[in-house]
C-alpha cells in the first residue's frame, strides 16, 4: 500500500507546474494522498492564477481549488472551512508560500525597507500559524504540517538578504507550533531544500551560480530535484515520521554539512 492512501491534505502555495509545492503535490498523489489546493486571487492575474492551478489540480484527480490570500485571516478562515466541507477532516497540509517586495529582496539587508520587511515576515512566516490555526480543528484524529524553508535562515548566503531573516524566524515558528500543537498529535516539520529552479528562486538572481557551487560543494555531488523534495514530504507527512516534530530536514544533498570544502573547482 501506498505511504499516504487515504490521507487527505490541503497544498497551498502551487503556482505553476515549476512550483515547489507543485513538484511535492505530484509525488504525494503518487503515494495515494487526496489533494486540495489554493491559489491566489484578487489581482488582475487572478483568473490565469487559478486556470492555472485548476488544470493542474484535475492532473492530481482534484476538484478543490480554493482562493487564498494569506496577508488576510478571512481568506484563511474561508479555506479550511471549505476544506471542511468537502473533506469533513483532513490530515495534513503544505505550505509552500514566501513573499517579499522584488525591490525589498535584491537590497542588501541593511536597506531593506520597513513596508517591505513587514510585508515579507507576514506572508511567509505569519501564514503558517493562521495556516496551522485554521487547519488544527480538521485534524481531529492528529496531523502534520509541512513547510518549506532553505539554509539561508542558519546562515548567510550571499543574495538570500530579507528572505534569509524570514526564514530563521519560519524555523524557530515551526518549533513553537509543534509544541503548541503536539498534545493535538499534530507534528509541524519544515524542509530546507537545496536551491532548485521554480518562479520564486529566479527573483532572487544568481540561482545558476547557486546551484553551480552547491553541486560542486555538496557530498553527493549534484543539486535537488523535485522528486527528492517529493519524497521527504511524503516521509514527514506519514506515519513514518510519527515521532518527529518541531524537526527542519535538509533535502540538500548534504551541502548544508560541509564547513569547507578543498576539491579543486571543476568548469
Amino acid at each position: 500500500m501506498a505511504l499516504l492512501t487515504g490521507r487527505k491534505g490541503i497544498v497551498l502555495g502551487v503556482a505553476n507546474d515549476h512550483s515547489i509545492a507543485w513538484l511535492v503535490a505530484r509525488y504525494l498523489r503518487a503515494e495515494g494522498a487526496e489533494l486540495g489546493f489554493s491559489y491566489l486571487p484578487g489581482d488582475a492575474g487572478a483568473s490565469r492564477a487559478r486556470a492555472r492551478v485548476q488544470q493542474l489540480a484535475e492532473r492530481v484527480g482534484s476538484r478543490f481549488v480554493e482562493p487564498c490570500d494569506v496577508s488576510k485571516d478571512e481568506d484563511v478562515v474561508s479555506l479550511f472551512r471549505h476544506a471542511g466541507e468537502a473533506y469533513e477532516s483532513l490530515d495534513f497540509v503544505v505550505h509552500s508560500i514566501a513573499f517579499a517586495p522584488l525591490s525589498d529582496i535584491r537590497c542588501p539587508t541593511v536597506a531593506v525597507s520597513r513596508a517591505g520587511f513587514a510585508t515579507a515576515m507576514d506572508v511567509s512566516v505569519y501564514s503558517l500559524i493562521a495556516v496551522a490555526r485554521a487547519a488544527a480543528p480538521l485534524m481531529r484524529g492528529g496531523g502534520a504540517l509541512v513547510t518549506m524553508t532553505y539554509y539561508g535562515g542558519e546562515k548567510v548566503v550571499p543574495g538570500y538578504n530579507v528572505m534569509g531573516v524570514c526564514k530563521a524566524a519560519l524555523d524557530s515558528a515551526v518549533r513553537y507550533l509543534a509544541y503548541d500543537l503536539g498534545r493535538q498529535r499534530i507534528r509541524v516539520n519544515a524542509i530546507s531544500a537545496g536551491p532548485i529552479r521554480t518562479p520564486a528562486a529566479s527573483a532572487l538572481g544568481h540561482l545558476d551560480e547557486m546551484r553551480r557551487v552547491q553541486a560542486h560543494v555538496a557530498p553527493l555531488g549534484r543539486n535537488v530535484e523535485g522528486d527528492d523534495l517529493g519524497r521527504a514530504a511524503a516521509y514527514l507527512l506519514s506515519d513514518l515520521s510519527s515521532a518527529t516534530t518541531g524537526e527542519i530536514l535538509h533535502v540538500d544533498c548534504g551541502y548544508s554539512t560541509v564547513g569547507h570544502d578543498a576539491r579543486p573547482a571543476t568548469t
